[in-house]
């Protein structure tokens, strides 16, 4: 086989397994929630708009990760350093961080002015997904 053509298709197959292992988040609330904008629900995870209540998945988790690049353009460091400023001068509390795709879609489910995020996969009819971050 052509030597370019093979490292063509090592790229091509490097590239399809990257995009398998990044998952579509779901940004959800209660049923009866209307959809947000990307702006609103950056405004929220970075403590510039207290009128959502967010709720945060364990700093482990790869798709917090992914979650706060694409709807903040901020990697974890710099979030941590935003809320650690928020929280220090008293303007206002960080998420709250629950241990999984359920226990957010509860939190969700039980405030309606509570606001999530978990992998599109899990989203069922007891949530509303209010912005896609694909």
């Amino acid at each position: 086989m052509n030597k370019h053509i093979k490292h063509a298709l090592i790229a091509f197959g490097l590239s399809a397994v990257s995009l398998a292992s990044q998952a579509q988040v779901a940004v959800i609330m209660g049923p009866s929630a209307a959809p947000i904008t990307k702006d609103q629900l950056a405004n929220v995870y970075l403590g510039r708009s207290f009128d959502l209540k967010p709720v945060d998945l364990p700093e482990a988790s790869p798709l917090r990760e992914q979650f706060y690049k694409k709807a903040t353009d901020r990697d974890q460091s710099q979030i941590k350093a935003t809320w650690s400023r928020i929280v220090f001068t008293g303007k206002g509390q960080a998420p709250i961080i629950l241990q999984d795709a359920a226990a957010v879609k509860k939190a969700v489910i039980s405030d309606p002015k509570a606001i999530g995020y978990i992998d599109k996969a899990a989203v069922d009819g007891s949530v509303k997904v209010v912005f896609s971050l694909d």
